[in-house]
């Protein structure tokens, strides 16, 4: 077992080096400058060209590189060309609201996955499996910029149930109960919105494990005994339908980080999806470079996540 979690973390480091030229070469050719648009338009051209050479914008991609990997190694990730203070300290002021917010999706998405997955699965080709199986195919099928927009319409300004941005009521004082319920508050409209859509895939596996599971020989035994239809879901079906599920854990928070983009985007929602597609308009590159690198970590640390519970939980797919 620990073979293979070690052999998998070392498959990881290739991997996040290779994100970081792949990211940073392409940050590197996205069009213009940070200094398009966002300076006094009286500026020279002469002076516009020496800011960028003063930076190091006019030299090639690859010495940036090499410089950016040379300050990362020290805990630096630059500045902001367009807040002017570091990149680590403005990302520090977001990525606790997206945390929260994936937080509490992972939690909105279970809740509705797995009892529908289960009803679904238990009441196979019922009308009741078509009306969960529709919802999935919405799921499927529908962006989550566009759910979201639909829900901000209908929840927040048609009926005003939930704010339509922000992330805290002001005037709150950080920390306290108040202030924690407001945080609740806001995110729980994003969150749902976000959690509508990623139920979809895991409702669709727990259907299907839980149908096959149904026709294994234990549970066929177990019905042979006498044991009631409940018992037999409760104690056995549902128990070994659910194990796998938990080793998807890691690519749902990848789908997370994902619609998290444009949810935060669409509810104006202070995270790192709303700072990315922000810095990406302003073509601020240190901070893109950053949460493109935080996101693609993120992203491979959730896969071998996954892959080491689904080790645990099926040690059969174990590498030797």
């Amino acid at each position: 077992m620990w073979k293979f979690i070690v052999r998998r973390t070392l498959i990881a480091i290739p991997q996040i080096f290779v994100l970081s030229v792949l990211v940073f070469f392409i940050a590197s050719q996205m069009p213009g400058d940070p200094f398009s648009g966002q300076i006094d338009p009286n500026v020279t051209a002469e002076r516009l060209a020496e800011l960028r050479e003063i930076h190091g914008l006019n030299d090639p991609w690859y010495q940036q590189y090499g410089r950016w990997v040379a300050n990362v190694a020290q805990g630096d990730f630059g500045q902001s060309f367009r807040y002017s203070m570091p990149v680590l300290d403005l990302i520090d002021d977001r990525i606790w609201n997206t945390a929260g917010l994936g937080v509490l999706t992972l939690v909105f998405s279970y809740l509705l996955a797995i009892p529908m997955g289960i009803t679904s699965g238990r009441y196979n080709d019922t009308m009741l499996d078509r009306g969960i199986a529709g919802y999935t195919y919405i799921g499927f099928a529908m962006p989550s910029f566009i759910f979201g927009l639909i829900a901000l319409f209908l929840l927040g300004y048609q009926f005003r149930l939930f704010p339509t941005g922000g992330s805290v009521t002001p005037g709150l004082t950080p920390g306290t109960f108040d202030y924690v319920l407001s945080k609740i508050y806001h995110m729980t409209l994003p969150a749902l919105s976000l959690a509508f859509l990623t139920t979809a895939n895991t409702v669709q596996y727990l259907r299907s494990e839980v149908i096959d599971t149904k026709h294994k020989e234990f549970v066929v035994t177990a019905k042979a005994k006498g044991a009631s239809e409940d018992r037999v879901y409760n104690r056995h079906i549902f128990r070994n339908s659910l194990l796998p599920i938990a080793a998807f854990l890691g690519y749902e928070i990848t789908g997370i980080l994902a619609g998290a983009v444009f949810i935060e985007r669409v509810f104006s929602f202070p995270g790192i999806g709303d700072l990315l597609v922000s810095s990406i308009l302003q073509r601020d590159y240190s901070v893109v470079t950053a949460l493109l690198m935080l996101t693609g970590v993120l992203a491979i640390i959730g896969t071998m996540l996954s892959d080491i519970i689904l080790s645990i939980v099926d040690p059969r797919i174990r590498v030797k």
